[in-house]
């Protein structure tokens, strides 16, 4: 698959061992820094329709020694890819034209650490939301034309909506 084609496909089972291998030599690559690293995204939750991309949330309690890791990041063939266009990440893709990986890495429990997960649990604890999630991907995938931009318009009031939604759940669940 090419990077500019948005295909949704099924849940498939091995995403979540496809994000386990790849935490291992993440791991390695930030070895000696204090770091949490999540599956997040569409792959994340079980059942959910996706794009066959693995998110991944990388944690760490300093952008600026995560920066001094690029090297490391170059070895296990990701491209190092700087805020690319959200102040306070970092992010990094792999696979080239056929991306298969992408880490966004934010200082550990900023808004976007809580926004993420939050949206990810939610999502887990609420399969119809996510049913509904997958059938929206799925329509605008097919509508826009391999046009990432509008792909992300087609889908971004249901994940606004749900992300505050996500956030007020979290709110009351936690004791």
């Amino acid at each position: 698959m090419n990077m500019n084609d948005i295909v949704v496909v099924p849940y498939e089972e091995g995403w979540a061992r496809r994000f386990d291998e790849e935490r291992w030599l993440i791991e390695e690559a930030v070895d000696g820094l204090q770091y949490r690293v999540h599956h997040i995204g569409s792959t994340s939750v079980e059942g959910l329709q996706a794009k066959p991309i693995i998110d991944i949330l990388l944690e760490v309690a300093d952008l600026k020694e995560l920066d001094g890791r690029s090297c490391s990041f170059e070895a296990i063939g990701y491209e190092c890819l700087g805020e690319f266009g959200m102040p306070g990440r970092r992010y990094y893709r792999k696979g080239g034209n056929s991306r298969t990986h992408q880490i966004h890495a934010f200082e550990l429990g900023s808004a976007d650490v809580q926004r993420h997960l939050a949206f990810r649990d939610y999502l887990r604890a609420h399969p119809v939301v996510a049913q509904e999630y997958g059938e929206l991907k799925q329509r605008v995938a097919k509508a826009c034309r391999h046009d990432i931009t509008l792909y992300s318009e087609g889908k971004a009031d249901f994940v606004k909506l749900h992300e505050q939604r996500a956030l007020a759940w979290l709110k009351d669940t936690q004791p």
